[in-house]
């Protein structure tokens, strides 16, 4: 997909300040600095749209990005080792449970995993929440250009294996870096519009 427009449309941490307009949505979920955030700008074409950190927990509230005035990006805050309070923690959970269990538009939740490393526990923990409640995810393996490309379907593999990943949940490799992948994930990305 050309992206011609994506502007960041809506901040929200409750269910009254999402957008009502009825747009097809897709959750970023992953550990904080996991690379969403390059993950978004490579996507848009944007270089500073989402904002980078070498914080991480950077992401405190759902971010829409409006792309194209037909989809919605949604950034949620990262998982893992964001370093705030556990009360903050719990409150970004209860926001991000909020949002993924009950909205409608929400067609699938891309989870973003570092192709390097095996899939932390809390990656295993994220994925297997979301195949309980029958979201279907994308998976992006990011930062390929840091491995050769020889070793890409090896830590796939492990990827898949580590998951238990559901064979309907596509798995795709990619980098910020070289846009390796974009193409395959918008085009998966609007064939999930389409269900």
């Amino acid at each position: 997909m050309k992206v011609t427009k994506a502007e960041l449309g809506t901040v929200a941490v409750k269910p009254e300040q999402y957008p009502t307009t009825g747009l097809p949505e897709f959750g970023l979920a992953g550990r904080s600095n996991v690379g969403k955030s390059s993950f978004i700008n490579k996507m848009l074409n944007r270089k500073k749209l989402a904002r980078t950190s070498q914080r991480p927990g950077k992401t405190q509230t759902l971010n829409f990005y409006l792309i194209n005035e037909i989809v919605y990006f949604v950034d949620v805050p990262g998982y893992g080792f964001a370093k705030v309070s556990k009360k903050e923690r719990e409150a970004w959970g209860k926001m991000i449970e909020t949002y993924i269990q009950n909205r409608e538009q929400l067609k699938a939740v891309i989870q973003i995993i570092d192709i390097r490393h095996e899939p932390s526990k809390d990656d295993r923990t994220m994925y297997e929440w979301l195949k309980h409640y029958d979201i279907p995810v994308i998976l992006i393996a990011t930062k390929a250009d840091k491995i050769p490309k020889g070793k890409w379907d090896k830590h796939c593999k492990i990827i898949r294996e580590v998951l238990n990943k559901d064979k309907e949940d596509p798995l795709i490799v990619f980098s910020s870096e070289t846009a390796q992948g974009k193409e395959e994930a918008w085009n998966t990305i609007l064939a999930y519009m389409k269900k």
